[in-house]
Parts: structure tokens; C-alpha cells; sequence
């Protein structure tokens, strides 16, 4: 919209970063939050005690990195409080056997003291793209693939013989 208005300028750099975004959605069809980056995002610490009692109005505690209107990064810090983490899978709809289930060992490691700890996680191909003027970042990939997927330098992705898939108990349909 910005390059149709006129209102991109090709030779000057306009970075920002995107915060406050919401750290749960509520979702109506199926009665439960849902995580909107994932659910291992802290919330903002001037929101935790919005947890308890309007969840919908926490903000994450995430950042995006955008240029000229492109992301160029994105990140988060993570919850590294075992209690914390737990009342996110409360909220996200996990039952106390399910979290166990799938994150049992996340919430083990906690009872050692994670640290506070997070990242931001860069496209280097889509800023490099942007600084050389170029729309698609199709030819900054260092492992490029062509429009319907493939990658044409060894032809890939290949067909799995029956025997791959039965190892791997998958069954096509």
C-alpha cells in the first residue's frame, strides 16, 4: 500500500520495532485462549497481574524488528518461572496431565533456576534484500526454491519409498 501511495522512499532506511502485542487470543469457536506468538512468551511485567483477572488485556513481552515496512526479525523473552509457565497452560487449555505429557521435562528444568533469557531471531535474507533494493528475497536464499517448492540444486524435496514411511509409521492418503 506504502509503495502505491508514493510514500516509500527507495533511498532512505526507516527501521522500528513493533511491541505491545497481545500475549493470548481469545478464540470463540473453541471456548479457550490461544497463545498468540507461543506459549513459552512472558508477559510484560506490568501486566502479570492481569493474569488472573483479565488475561486477554496481557501484553507479550515480544518485539518484531521491522524496515521499510519489512519484518526483519522477531523474538521474545521467554518465561522462565515454573508457576508462570504452568498458569499459561492453564490458560491455553492444557490439562495438568497433558503439560506433563508434552513439556514435562521444560518444567523439571525449571526447579533448577532457569535464568530470564530470550532472542530475536533475524531474516538475514530479507534485510539483505531490502539493502540491495530488490523486492523477492528469492535470489539472497542461500538455500533457494523455485514457485512450487523445490529445490532445484539437488531436487529435492524427493519421493519416500514405502519402507521410509512405514519406519516412520506415516501413512499417505
Amino acid at each position: 500500500v506504502a509503495t502505491r501511495l508514493g510514500l516509500r522512499k527507495s533511498d532512505e532506511f526507516a527501521p522500528l520495532w513493533v511491541v505491545d502485542f497481545p500475549l493470548l487470543e481469545w478464540d470463540e469457536e473453541s471456548g479457550r485462549y490461544h497463545a498468540m506468538h507461543h506459549p513459552f512468551t512472558s508477559p510484560k511485567p506490568e501486566d502479570m497481574a492481569l493474569i488472573e483477572t483479565e488475561p486477554g488485556k496481557v501484553r507479550a513481552n515480544a518485539y518484531d524488528m521491522v524496515l521499510n515496512g519489512n519484518e526483519i526479525g522477531g523474538g521474545s523473552i521467554r518465561i522462565h518461572d515454573r508457576e508462570l509457565q504452568s498458569r499459561m497452560f492453564d490458560l491455553l487449555g492444557f490439562s495438568k496431565d497433558e503439560a506433563q505429557a508434552q513439556f514435562g521435562f521444560l518444567m523439571s528444568a525449571f526447579e533448577f533456576g532457569a535464568p530470564p533469557h530470550g532472542g530475536l531471531a533475524f531474516g538475514l535474507d530479507r534485510l539483505v534484500s531490502i539493502l540491495g533494493g530488490q523486492e523477492t528475497i528469492r535470489d539472497f536464499i542461500a538455500f533457494p526454491k523455485n514457485n512450487s517448492g523445490r529445490d532445484v540444486m539437488i531436487d529435492a524435496p524427493s519421493t519416500i519409498d514405502d519402507a521410509q514411511l512405514q519406519e516412520l509409521h506415516i501413512k499417505l492418503r
